[in-house]
């Protein structure tokens, strides 16, 4: 090797120098690893041959569950500024300056289908925020469309049930998720959004974002306003009718991440400003529908619109599985001045999401470099798999006098301003629907607001589906959802079914 070394030029030496060893994951150079070690030339392969041991155990575990939701996503990374000082209604400290930055990295998804499904198929798209914000992560979890199915957490595994392939052929199919809608009139108003062209984005950049759920802004005083967010695209918006789709799928499977990957690595970032709409607390109870219901929008009209401040995206990941694959969202990720609503659905959710990263990566998830905060984490929770907080000190409990020197004390702050906030709270637990359903009116604004061509997509969108369900009643409870939200809608539908009202009518009645 030393002659070796003399013989080639200066800049051959540094290039071998310098250039990375293959090792181990112990950090051990491998020396060959092109072939396995073996008893004599012709012989069996031996088993303590550790470097073919390990390279199969890992491929062997390279997979980890995809989520049963917001399977197949990609991710970015880039910074939010915000627009103002909105410290005289909430507490959060990255909304407290005009110009203050911070740090996000946003996933955008599919929401139904597997990690492998072309990403032009209707659905909703996730839109999910992570703020590294100075206070911890807070993660804003939405989609595309500015509401839900369902109001109540304890119906989602059904649904989801329902819209997920079969499990006698493993195919999705109308027959299924249409006869659980047929049971919920309130998804009518996330149908027609879904059926749209809305259902099929162009690209991640041309599509808007909401919260969809009610949250609560907390201010340093202990006041209360109640909130809903709106990410709205700086590029405009851009949708893809049916036809469209088909001749999409068969070029790229996988578009949208195309669309992405290829503008921000051209410096065409991709911007978005932040709303939000707010409502106080007595004014809950002045409308016809309850605003903390999923399945409803705030009409700008009853709460206009601010603008919180805009998000660039500027880089994509350099490693999809460690960045995008193992990033990890939940709406029970927030900072102090900002606090969930009793929204049903949103409750659900705040432990849905957190349950579900610790059985899809593990219990340390929030570790991982990109779960991890921009901020020093100090808890009394440890150990479990991969834990690696480096923490010192044999005080792992708190109150105690043993830790007040200890450099990683972790004793609370007694402090209002990281408290919750108070809710008054009368009468008695119990089991009942929300008293304001309304369950068609917004269904039918959203109809009327839809141009010609577009209502005629949605009607041949639904007409597409509905015609593959066979249960009478089914299809009729169906049609009649849509024939109260707007009987144009309804009646144009059952025309291209092939329906009668008085048939539907008597047949949805059952």
């Amino acid at each position: 090797m030393k002659k070796l070394l003399t013989a080639l030029p200066l800049f051959a030496v540094l290039s071998l120098a310098q250039k990375p060893v293959l090792t181990t994951n112990g950090g051990v150079p491998v020396g060959d690893n092109q072939n396995s070690k073996t008893a004599g030339a012709d012989g069996p392969v031996v088993l303590e041959d550790i470097h073919l041991i390990e390279k199969l155990a890992n491929f062997d575990r390279e997979r980890i569950p995809e989520r049963v939701v917001h399977a197949r996503g990609t991710g970015a990374h880039g910074e939010f500024v915000s627009a103002g000082d909105f410290s005289s209604q909430t507490k959060a400290a990255f909304l407290s300056a005009p110009g203050k930055k911070t740090n996000v990295f946003v996933r955008f998804s599919t929401v139904i289908h597997s990690q492998g499904s072309p990403e032009v198929a209707r659905d909703p798209r996730g839109f999910a925020t992570k703020f590294y914000t100075e206070e911890g992560n807070y993660d804003l979890v939405g989609n595309n469309l500015p509401v839900f199915f369902i109001r109540d957490a304890l119906k989602f595994p059904d649904m989801v049930h329902s819209l997920k392939p079969s499990p006698v052929d493993n195919k999705q199919s109308p027959k299924r998720f249409f006869d659980f809608f047929s049971h919920q009139p309130e998804a009518t108003h996330m149908l027609t959004f879904v059926y749209s062209d809305m259902g099929t984005p162009a690209s991640y950049r041309e599509m808007d974002g909401f919260g969809v759920h009610a949250f609560k802004w907390v201010n340093a005083a202990g006041d209360v306003t109640y909130v809903k967010y709106t990410w709205k695209s700086k590029q405009g918006h851009r949708n893809l009718t049916a036809k469209e789709t088909e001749a999409v799928v068969g070029k790229d499977w996988a578009h949208l991440t195309t669309d992405l990957y290829e503008n921000v690595r051209k410096g065409n970032y991709p911007q978005w400003d932040l709303y939000v709409q707010t409502l106080k607390p007595e004014r809950l109870n002045d409308f016809s529908f309850n605003p903390l219901d999923a399945t409803k929008l705030w009409p700008e009209a009853i709460a206009p619109l601010t603008k919180l401040g805009t998000m660039t995206l500027n880089r994509m990941p350099e490693n999809f599985f460690e960045q995008t694959e193992q990033s990890a969202f939940s709406p029970g990720n927030l900072v102090p001045g900002i606090e969930p609503s009793e929204d049903r659905l949103l409750q659900g959710r705040l432990f849905s999401y957190f349950d579900t990263q610790r059985y899809r990566i593990g219990s340390n998830f929030q570790q991982l470099p990109i779960n991890r905060p921009a901020v020093k984490v100090v808890t009394n929770i440890q150990n479990g798999a991969f834990s690696n907080q480096g923490r010192t000190g044999e005080v792992n409990y708190e109150p105690s006098r043993q830790n007040r020197n200890d450099a990683n004390k972790s004793e609370y702050l007694d402090d209002n301003k990281y408290r919750y906030s108070r809710k008054p709270l009368s009468g008695t637990t119990l089991q009942q629907a929300i008293a304001k359903t309304d369950n068609f009116a917004q269904a039918g604004e959203l109809y009327r607001s839809f141009s010609e061509s577009e209502r005629a997509n949605l009607i041949s969108n639904l007409a597409g589906d509905l015609s593959q369900v066979t249960d009478k009643v089914v299809l009729s409870r169906m049609v009649n959802y849509f024939y109260q939200a707007d009987k144009d809608y309804g009646t144009r539908l059952m025309k291209a079914l092939g329906l009668n009202l008085s048939e539907v009518q008597k047949a949805a009645a059952e």
